[in-house]
């Protein structure tokens, strides 16, 4: 069987996958369009063959109304994957937030990281950073509405310094403490893809 290589020619570049669901959910989708992909992750879907316009038109009725975009800028595409990297970080991989940030994006995509941070804020406005503590906190959220953890194992978790420096970062992007936060009984949570 012949290794199928991931090449711009047939990739699909997916906005708006953030989750192991939204993963399924685009490859089902490929797969009820006979296209068999290669590998689905966030962000990306590889296909066994070229992209063809008629692929793309296919492809993009099929995930417009389930909310995911098909990008064709490739300026979007780097910030998408850079977002896609960060929320991997956060929410889904429990240990590798204690890596330098700056370091790992700049090895992940093979770019010097101040390329990619002018160019993260010059299409979304904010910078890398603020976009991390944005997922930081949201992860925050969700272990405090799970109730499961200390404020201090989160801290821990989250790679914060201290419990109160967390708790001080979090009244700030909040308005709330995380003990109030805790004790609402709605949920004040954001989906990924709007943080």
């Amino acid at each position: 069987m012949t290794k199928i290589i991931s090449a711009p020619e047939n990739t699909l570049h997916i906005k708006n996958m953030v989750c192991k669901r939204c993963i399924m959910v685009v490859k089902e989708q490929l797969e009820r369009l006979d296209l068999h992909p290669v590998s689905v992750e966030l962000g990306i879907a590889v296909l066994p063959d070229k992209v063809t316009d008629e692929t793309c038109l296919a492809v993009k009725a099929a995930l417009e109304p389930l909310g995911f975009e098909l990008m064709d800028d490739k300026k979007l595409q780097v910030v998408e994957q850079v977002k896609d990297a960060i929320i991997e970080l956060v929410h889904y991989s429990d240990s590798s937030l204690k890596v330098n940030l700056s370091d790992y994006l700049a090895g992940k995509f093979n770019r010097d990281y101040s390329v990619l941070s002018k160019l993260f804020s010059e299409i979304t406005h904010t910078t890398i950073e603020k976009y991390l503590i944005a997922q930081k906190i949201e992860r925050a959220k969700e272990l405090l509405v799970y109730g499961e953890l200390s404020l201090n194992e989160i801290a821990d978790k989250l790679n914060y310094s201290s419990a109160a420096y967390l708790s001080a970062q979090f009244k700030r992007i909040t308005g709330l403490t995380p003990g109030y936060f805790k004790k609402l009984k709605e949920n004040k949570r954001k989906p990924l893809d709007e943080v």
